[in-house]
């Protein structure tokens, strides 16, 4: 739906208002006409159902409204008289439809002074419910978003287990697209596991102003441009998502509009020159380290380095002891000679396990091991003088990547070795042919909406032969801090600036161990209340919180007691 086609399904709107309610409007000694003028009619109504005039602003806001609408319609007939169990529910289910029936059909009397307290303590409880979702909602959508971090993309910047507290006002709100949908949910409704949305009226995008842009170097929580994800780590078929219903991920902003991007040996470099990163930021790489003594995990563990496999060579194991491995998610497995051995990750088999099954085990202590590390866990390691070598893991220049943009065979990139490539900018115009279509492709199909076809070496934009294009909106490219474990924008392309949500500002609870159920969840204190931006080692306000809600509290305990004194 665009913008004409909005401003057309808001005058229908108007016209199924005027026709339902302009009788009731006269009853309640207004003029008919003004029941036809859209918003004057509404602040009309807010003063014939006694209500606030700034109500009416609620009706316009995407998904507040939908929970407004019902509040306004049954207290439209309960200005008439109609106060029954029965007349709010045939009011709801009927769409606000039951209106048209109250005002043709019944001869009813405006009551100008009802009371507005809720008859019953149900009705008290209620209207108290609904009133706090629309506060919620209202906070989620424009202002400030709940979210934490899933994977482990941006380690050690932002950790598995942070929960943050994400801005919609620095980069500017964005309105909803998506015109009816569950309100304080995302794509799916908890615990039936049902799609929280309809895909149709979509609302043209439009964004709030805003006091920023994204800058390089700036955090950001943008809709994943591929999301056709119904339910993660679920193999089915793709489904079509709206912009503002796809899944949420938060990347790095690396590249900005204009600018000309290239990775070189595992490190950006913008318009010529490398990225200088934020002294807050904590990449993470994969290294290979030798030691002809061989690399003890200790060392490693020492350091807190991570995603390094290890490898156990049992002495002497059954079947079933394999099936009960492989069934806890253990690879077990043999090699060229027969021999069987264990693989697992960094934390290698939990001691219950190897009790439960008696299982006999040795760890290899290989001459070299790949480790995923910041610069500052290398340079702890390299103290140790048992480590001969630290090289970090590079995938050679020209060795094509697997799933790497623009996934053509034009341009032979990799993860490590990548680019250059233009970041697209609002108003600029660049080439289109064979050999360029490929990066611009996704967005003037599916981001700015046009047919694109190719034909042999020809390009055709809704069904004209281009030799260029000019963009209509800015666009972004993200990248994780977690450079060999992050999928980002080398694998899906660029971020355009409609699918960014909003800038994390602040860790209020962070938890260790999060993907391993909340029994081993533990608290990282260092973490709780820190600022996500600024520079210098993030610092922790959680003791200042404590006092000020000490403070709260005495505070609040001596002026109850004055009071109950002068009382």
């Amino acid at each position: 739906m665009n913008g004409t086609q909005w401003i057309l399904f808001i005058l229908v709107i108007q016209v199924i208002h005027f026709l339902g309610t302009w009788k009731l409007y006269v009853k309640a000694g207004r003029k008919a006409w003004e029941a036809a003028i859209p918003i004057y009619n509404g602040i009309v109504l807010m003063q014939i159902i006694n209500r606030p005039k700034w109500w009416v602003i609620l009706l316009f806001i995407p998904i507040i409204n939908l929970l407004m609408f019902p509040v306004v319609w049954v207290e439209t007939i309960r200005s008439f008289g109609k106060n029954k169990l029965l007349d709010t529910w045939l009011a709801i289910l009927t769409l606000g439809f039951y209106i048209y029936y109250v005002n043709y059909a019944e001869d009813v009397k405006y009551i100008e002074d009802r009371s507005l307290k809720p008859r019953t303590g149900l009705g008290e409880w209620v209207s108290s419910i609904v009133f706090a979702i629309v506060a919620a909602t209202l906070v989620h959508t424009y202002f400030i978003q709940p979210y934490v971090i899933p994977t482990g993309s941006l380690e050690r910047t932002l950790r598995v287990g942070d929960f943050l507290f994400v801005s919609k006002f620095h980069f500017g709100a964005r309105t909803p697209m998506t015109a009816i949908a569950a309100p304080m949910v995302h794509d799916t409704i908890p615990l039936i596991k049902k799609r929280s949305y309809l895909n149709k009226p979509q609302i043209p995008y439009f964004r709030l102003p805003g006091f920023e842009t994204p800058k390089k170097n700036d955090i950001v929580v943008f809709s994943w441009p591929a999301d056709t994800v119904r339910v993660f780590f679920k193999k089915e078929k793709g489904v079509q998502k709206p912009i503002d219903k796809k899944s949420n991920y938060v990347k790095r902003c690396v590249g900005t509009p204009g600018d000309s991007l290239e990775v070189i040996n595992g490190f950006v470099h913008i318009n010529g020159k490398k990225l200088q990163l934020s002294d807050r930021a904590r990449v993470m790489n994969n290294y290979t380290v030798y030691s002809q003594k061989g690399v003890s995990r200790v060392w490693l563990e020492d350091v807190d380095a991570a995603d390094y496999p290890r490898k156990y060579i049992p002495a002497g194991i059954t079947q079933n002891q394999v099936n009960s491995l492989r069934s806890i998610g253990y690879y077990v497995n043999a090699d060229k000679n027969g021999n069987p051995f264990i693989q697992t990750d960094e934390k290698g088999i939990s001691p219950d396990v190897i009790r439960q099954l008696r299982l006999s085990l040795k760890e290899e202590t290989p001459r070299a091991r790949v480790a995923n590390m910041t610069d500052e866990m290398v340079s702890q390691l390299k103290k140790n003088k048992n480590i001969d070598s630290i090289v970090m893991e590079v995938i050679p220049k020209g060795v094509a990547g697997y799933n790497v943009f623009p996934q053509s065979p034009y341009y032979k990139w990799n993860v490590d070795n990548f680019g250059s490539i233009y970041i697209p900018e609002e108003g600029a115009t660049v080439e289109i042919n064979a050999k360029t279509i490929p990066f611009y492709k996704k967005i003037i199909r599916d981001y700015e909406k046009n047919d694109v076809k190719i034909t042999g070496t020809k390009v055709f934009i809704n069904g004209k032969e281009a030799s260029s294009y000019t963009f209509k909106q800015d666009y972004y490219w993200m990248m994780g801090d977690n450079r060999d474990h992050s999928e980002d924008s080398r694998a899906w392309g660029y971020v355009a600036e409609d699918h960014i949500v909003g800038k994390p500002v602040f860790i209020w609870m962070s938890f260790d161990n999060f993907d391993e159920g909340i029994s081993n969840w533990k608290i990282r204190w260092d973490r709780v209340f820190t600022t996500v931006g600024g520079s210098g080692k993030p610092r922790s306000y959680f003791k200042y919180f404590l006092i000020l809600l000490g403070g709260w509290f005495i505070f609040d305990f001596f002026r109850k007691r004055k009071k109950s004194k002068e009382a």
